[in-house]
């Protein structure tokens, strides 16, 4: 086995790949911080003062956590469930299969559901209301009423929109949610998601539909001569947060799904299950809650990304195959979260396996590229087949068959 350093600077990498000394084994990694940051004693924590009982940041371009208590803990997603429903409409919009100036007929099972609930839209039925309303009424005044008048559009009732909903969760990775309502007013089936599900979808919709997610940084909106404003206090305090979405129930307790954008950096924060006497604190303590996580993520800690996808890292010998050599890189972008400053203490280092014998396929693993910071492991990725390579003829199978042999009473 081989043990390569890969050189890189910044944030990109520099496509040279400088190989060193032979391995015999695999570094002994460090202790990783709960963070995904290394365990320096420089690193800071995150606020103390947190009453959630789980919540998560997460670096938006890395995808990766910069802090977290308890992610995968289930719990209600009250109006959180929202998300998932603009996500699906959002779908549907960018397909071309319904339009922000459709209008939509308002059922009976629409303005009762408004009725239930503390938010709603003042829809009344019968009303053709547009889509762009409806959006609005979902996402700025958290309107039950509106979440099932554009479930019943996308697809005919709101069981079959759920459906929906619980099949583009597992799309998108959120193993530890489920839904039975496009509004998240409680049920008699349970449903439940994480702050670690929340932030990915929050990741998803920035990402996928930007040209739609202006809409969550809407302060009020008026229809039916009334005025409501965004409960996400949030949007008042700080110009740089833009979205996302408030919950409650009284079994959730209060929720918040945020994010902010500072310098071209973007974080999403998750908090669940904050306990309050009522409404005016509880937004107050979610907003403060939210703001000091993504304050303090911005202020310590940054993300690169070290190294593409797709880039040829080395090319291994390759024995028995139509070819001598293999491209090895990564599937995936290697990204790293780090405390500020700390990037000069990067080093990454390459696993080479093997021997490799043809026939090899795309895709397929040929050894890791392994990221510490001072020591202390913070990643580590497959390295794998870039393009194929096939078996070669009888006379590459016999002379590479022979220096095999050689190979395993003398590696070299």
């Amino acid at each position: 086995m081989m043990k390569s350093v890969l050189r890189f600077a910044g944030p990109l990498l520099l496509a040279l790949v400088s190989l060193a000394a032979m391995a015999q084994t695999l570094p002994t990694p460090g202790t990783a911080g709960a963070n995904g940051a290394a365990a320096l004693a420089v690193t800071p924590r995150p606020p103390s003062d947190i009453t959630a009982k789980s919540y998560i940041l997460l670096d938006f371009d890395s995808g990766l956590p910069v802090a977290a208590l308890d992610p995968d803990l289930e719990r209600e997603p009250a109006s959180l469930t929202k998300l998932m429903t603009a996500y699906v409409v959002f779908g549907e919009i960018k397909a071309g299969k319904i339009g922000l100036d459709d209008l939509v007929t308002v059922s009976e099972r629409a303005w009762r559901t408004g009725k239930e609930g503390a938010s709603r839209m003042f829809i009344e039925v019968g009303d053709q209301v547009p889509v762009e309303d409806l959006l609005r009424g979902m996402i700025v005044q958290s309107g039950n009423d509106a979440s099932t008048a554009l479930a019943e559009l996308v697809a005919g009732s709101e069981g079959a929109f759920v459906d929906l909903m619980n099949a583009q969760a597992r799309a998108l990775g959120m193993h530890r949610s489920y839904f039975t309502n496009p509004h998240g007013l409680p049920s008699d089936e349970a449903q439940y998601t994480t702050p670690a599900d929340m932030a990915r979808l929050a990741r998803a919709l920035i990402r996928d539909f930007p040209e739609l997610y202006g809409y969550y940084s809407e302060r009020s909106f008026r229809y039916n001569d009334i005025e409501q404003s965004n409960r996400n206090l949030l949007l008042w305090r700080d110009e740089s947060f833009d979205g996302l979405k408030t919950g409650w129930t009284s079994g959730a307790g209060y929720n918040l799904v945020s994010s902010a954008k500072r310098n071209d950096r973007r974080l999403i924060a998750v908090v669940m299950g904050i306990d309050a006497p009522n409404h005016q604190r509880g937004g107050i303590i979610r907003a403060n809650e939210s703001q000091a996580l993504i304050n303090w993520g911005m202020r310590f800690f940054e993300s690169r990304k070290l190294f593409e996808e797709g880039v040829v890292l080395n090319e291994p010998r390759v024995y028995k195959g139509a070819s001598t050599s293999v491209q090895a890189g990564l599937a995936e972008p290697l990204w790293v979260v780090l405390p500020q400053g700390q990037a000069e203490r990067l080093e990454a280092t390459m696993e080479l396996w093997g021997p490799h014998q043809a026939p090899i396929d795309a895709g397929e693993t040929l050894g890791e590229v392994i990221v510490t910071l001072g020591g202390e492991m913070l990643d580590r990725k497959p390295l794998v087949a870039l393009a194929p390579v096939e078996s070669g003829g009888m006379f590459r199978w016999v002379w590479d068959s022979a220096a095999l042999g050689l190979r395993s009473a003398w590696p070299f």
